[in-house]
């Protein structure tokens, strides 16, 4: 604690600005021109991607930072789409993309349940640290596990056992459908269900079908499987598929809000499915840079940013078919690639400093993913993780978007830098859409690393200029764009709040590079229990 009182004292020191806007600009330029085809996993425009990368890490005077001395890490995918096949419940056919919504992570020929009982386990949460269990010991072996979406507080009244129990309206990791598929996975079901809602979702059901049926993993490890068939429930369909079982979807939400909520068999509903799985293998690559340290090289402070878009795609009105990713996260990586330059010219660092920037971000978070279970810098002694995604591109800004507020140390620190800027912080507008998790940073996150993400769709930023409700038509312009040929770089950007931010994590990364800090999860973070395991290896 004494470490980190003395980062925080050092934060307060106002800092010169470091960040020049007219090189981001131009690195984006770059990045997001034809030349790169959206930079795409497995194309033509990775190659020129990854190369340009590690030139300019070269020139910048850095070393390679993966294995045996290679600027890379080798990310292999695997990609499957769904083909023709059906499905039913009960005897009654459910449609893809009207009913139910499904895909599959696992390379096979066809996803065949047969018969399979289905079993509502309500929010499918088990945290001890919270006193919350929902599945008391059911077996789901072979089974279909039904979900609800978001946290058990998320609706939770004032007499429910679950108020104020998670996040409330803050999503925690619990209330996110990666952990629902995994927890399914992890208890031998054979395929994970969420009834689907907007609110709770976050995002209405046109999003969750418009991958249609495909969808992409990492190339797991033997023992390391995922549910066969992982999707959503379409609620109007739901609830004739609850009704039909004898039982009230809308009373078993109220249920699930109680910690004596016990799991409940739709009986006469098994779920049978036949489909064909179309299924393919590529290979990808992260990019690692680094600064060895000067006294502790085996401790890590480490930026990131991921540096792949959604490549090409059918043609907008204008005929523009490249998805060029100019702010997501062409923007990120050329803060990184600054970061980098700026530490290559200061003095050598007491511990060492890690540039990475992922592939695969658009995709589930592959890169990071793949890093995550096969790290090259051991988690226990990775000190923080400071992460890129998206940044405001319209000037100067009193205040910096805090994501995920209330999980680990690392915001003091960013409070602390922020003021020295003349800034405050506000927290995320609607923290029920689960940033925190949605971000390469997360697979350093799960593993127990403390971690901070500046993403800029977070909220609207008070501008100097036009204050908060032009902050708001920026964000509200930037998400017409967002993921579309229209997130192009663009001359009349400005990037001085970008910088700013980027200045941010310069401060941060400055002083957890030079002293012995470490950052730790807030009593209530569901990644608390996860750092203590390695307390050991930090003595």
């Amino acid at each position: 604690m004494k470490r980190l009182l003395l980062a925080l004292a050092l934060l307060a020191t106002p800092a010169a600005a470091q960040t020049d806007p007219q090189r981001l600009s131009d690195d984006v330029r770059t990045l997001a021109s034809d030349a790169f085809g959206g930079r795409a996993p497995g194309t033509p425009g990775e190659t020129k991607t990854v190369d340009w990368l590690v030139a300019r890490f070269k020139a910048l005077g850095l070393q390679p930072g993966g294995r045996d001395d290679s600027w890379t890490q080798a990310v292999p995918l695997v990609r499957t789409k769904l083909g023709a096949g059906t499905m039913t419940a009960g005897g009654a056919p459910l449609v893809q993309g009207r009913d139910v919504y499904v895909s599959t992570v696992r390379p096979v020929d066809r996803a065949v349940v047969a018969a399979a009982t289905m079993i509502f386990v309500g929010y499918g949460v088990t945290a001890p640290e919270r006193g919350w269990d929902d599945f008391k010991g059911v077996d789901l072996k072979g089974k279909v596990a039904v979900f609800l979406v978001n946290d058990p507080d998320f609706e939770a009244q004032a007499a429910d056992d679950a108020k104020g129990k998670f996040g409330d309206r803050r999503m925690t990791y619990y209330g996110r459908w990666t952990y629902k598929f995994e927890e399914a996975a992890r208890r031998g079901a054979i395929a994970a269900l969420i009834v689907h809602d907007t609110p709770g979702a976050g995002y209405g059901w046109s999003t969750v079908i418009a991958p249609q049926g495909e969808n992409y993993d990492i190339v797991r490890k033997p023992g390391d499987t995922r549910v066969l068939l992982q999707g959503w429930l379409e609620g109007t369909a739901a609830t004739r598929l609850f009704a039909a079982a004898g039982q009230d979807l809308a009373a078993l939400r109220r249920a699930a809000r109680r910690s004596d909520f016990q799991p409940v068999a739709l009986n006469g509903q098994t779920f049978a499915a036949d489909l064909a799985v179309d299924h393919q293998q590529a290979e990808s690559r992260n990019v690692l840079a680094k600064i060895p340290g000067r006294k502790h090289p085996d401790e890590v402070v480490m930026f990131g940013a991921h540096w792949d878009a959604h490549g090409a795609g059918t043609p907008d009105a204008q005929g523009r078919a490249i998805r060029p990713g100019a702010n997501d996260d062409a923007l990120g990586t050329a803060g990184v690639l600054d970061l980098a330059r700026q530490f290559a010219r200061g003095p050598r660092p007491d511990r060492t400093l890690v540039f990475a920037l992922w592939t695969g971000e658009e995709r589930g978070l592959l890169g990071s993913e793949t890093y995550g279970v096969d790290p090259i810098y051991p988690a226990s002694k990775t000190v923080a993780n400071l992460t890129l995604d998206i940044l405001q591109t319209a000037g100067p800004a009193r205040d910096v978007m805090l994501v995920g507020a209330g999980q680990n140390d690392i915001e003091d620190m960013l409070a602390a830098a922020a003021r020295a800027q003349g800034r405050g912080v506000t927290p995320e507008a609607l923290p029920e859409r689960g940033l925190f998790y949605r971000a390469d940073h997360f697979s350093l996150a799960r593993r127990g690393v403390p971690t901070l993400l500046l993403m800029a769709i977070s909220g609207a930023p008070d501008l100097v200029a036009g204050g908060r409700p032009a902050g708001q038509a920026w964000l509200d312009g930037y998400m017409r764009c967002y993921h579309q040929t229209c997130d192009a770089w663009d001359a009349t950007w400005d990037l001085r709040g970008a910088a700013q931010d980027i200045d941010l994590f310069h401060a941060i990364g400055s002083r957890l590079a030079t002293t012995r800090a470490w950052p730790q999860w807030r009593e209530a973070s569901e990644f608390r229990a996860l750092r203590a395991e390695t307390a050991g290896d930090r003595r």
